[in-house]
Order: structure tokens, then sequence, then C-alpha cells
């Protein structure tokens, strides 16, 4: 359990400082796939090391490597995790279907965290997003301080005031946000206080890959591989959390 909260504290961290975020989706021929999310803080771990010795240094002077498949964990940790608050619980067991992989080398200044899940029908890829909010929420044992500048993804999925939701026909993948509750919206942008000027750097950037050629993509500015099969299109960090129809597009597949 002490591995596991050490782990929960490093993201965290990690999801309150300057990052470069990824939504990386694998789409195969029948719908299913996997969708990963991933955010890379080597840009902080850079500049923690020329900081030198310190506070800041504790905890990120040893190279770490470690994996986590939820469903081993809460089955292997049944009994401790009983004795959390039904909350705490709740949120580990959303994670269920989730591997965590975490990578942190302070002499290549790397610092990466993945979350991955499989589905099997791209129609269900919001369930991400709902466990990504129940873990960027997450306040157990060595996790983050209770005074700690809200989490940037408190707003997204279940609980949150925005809904993000997916749809994919076989022909036709789509992508949508929507603000349910302006007035909470606005109070999780309030509440990243100064760590907007962490973000102000930062980019979302979405990477799909998908069985056949892409014929058209919405929005303007997308990249697409050799073989058009994977389409990749970024915005700011901070703009699409303001701002999360920024990433509302349509994606139309070549005919099989």
């Amino acid at each position: 359990m002490k591995h596991f909260f050490t782990l929960i504290a490093c993201a965290l961290m990690m999801a309150l400082t300057s990052c470069q975020f990824s939504e990386n989706i694998y789409i195969n021929e029948d719908g299913s796939g996997k969708m990963e999310f991933s955010m890379d803080a080597s840009e902080m771990m850079e500049m923690v090391g020329q900081m030198g010795d310190g506070e800041s240094a504790k905890g990120m002077d040893k190279a770490m490597d470690s994996t986590i498949v939820f469903k081993d964990f809460i089955e292997a940790n049944r009994d401790s995790i009983s004795t959390l608050s039904p909350e705490e619980q709740q949120k580990i067991k959303a994670l269920e279907d989730f591997k965590m992989h975490m990578v942190m080398n302070p002499e290549t200044k790397k610092m990466v965290f993945d979350l991955t899940t499989d589905f099997k029908d791209a129609n269900d890829l919001q369930d991400m997003f709902k466990a990504m909010n129940n873990f960027s929420n997450f306040q157990g044992k060595g996790g983050a301080p209770q005074n700690a500048p809200s989490s940037p993804f408190s707003s997204m999925g279940e609980g949150g005031s925005t809904d993000v939701q997916y749809s994919y026909d076989g022909s036709v993948f789509k992508r949508s946000a929507r603000i349910v509750d302006q007035e909470l919206h606005q109070q999780s942008i309030d509440s990243l206080g100064q760590s907007t000027m962490m973000f102000g750097s930062s980019k979302y950037k979405i990477n799909y890959h998908f069985p056949r050629p892409v014929k058209s993509f919405s929005k303007e500015g997308a990249m697409f591989s050799e073989d058009r099969k994977t389409v990749t299109f970024e915005v700011g960090f901070i703009d699409v959390l303001k701002d999360p129809e920024l990433l509302d597009f349509e994606v139309v597949l070549e005919d099989k």
C-alpha cells in the first residue's frame, strides 16, 4: 500500500506542475481498442535537477520504473483498502480496469506517467475521464496534501463540471465536450490560482490511431501520419480547460 500511495503522490504532483499532456487512442476495426492518458513532466525534472539538493528535490533523486495493475492491486490489498473511507475506496475501485506506469530518472531528466485501459466499444471512452477525475482528486495516505492546488482534471468526468463524450460508428469518430455546470466550471478554473502560470506553456495533444486512413478531420491544423491512419492535434492546455469545446471534432474514415 505504501508503494501505491507514493506513486499516487508523484502522479498528482505531476498533474499540478508544468507538464505536457497526451490523449492517445488506438481503435480497431470492430470499435475496440486502447486508451492511454500520458503526462510528461521531464521539463519539471530538469528544473528540479538544476536546483540541486533541497526540499524540492526530495523524493526525486532516485530512479523509478513502476507499473500497477489496479485489478491485481485491489485484490492483493482488500483488507487494507477496506480501512479507507468509502469515498477513497470508490476512487480506487473506479481504476480497476486501468494500469498505471510511472518512469522517473534523475540522470536522464525523464519523468513520465501513463494511465491506460482497454475498451470493447469506443462509445464507452468517456469512462476514462470518470476514472481520471477520481484519480486526480484522490486524497489518500501519502497523497496530495489537503491544501494543494486543485488538480486541473477536477472539472472533467463524473462529478465535474465538464462532460466528455465519444462516439464511433465504424466510419465516423466524434469527440465532444460540454460544460454541464457553468458555476462549478468557473470555480474549478479559479481554484487553480497561480497554477495557471505553470501551465502557460503546457499543451494538450490528441493522437488518434485508426484502422483505416482518415478522409477528413474537422479542425484546421491537424497533422497526419504518412498512411493517414494517425491524426495529431494540439491545443494549449489552459485554453482547453477554459473552453473544453476546443477539442470538439469529427473524424471521417475512408470506406472499407
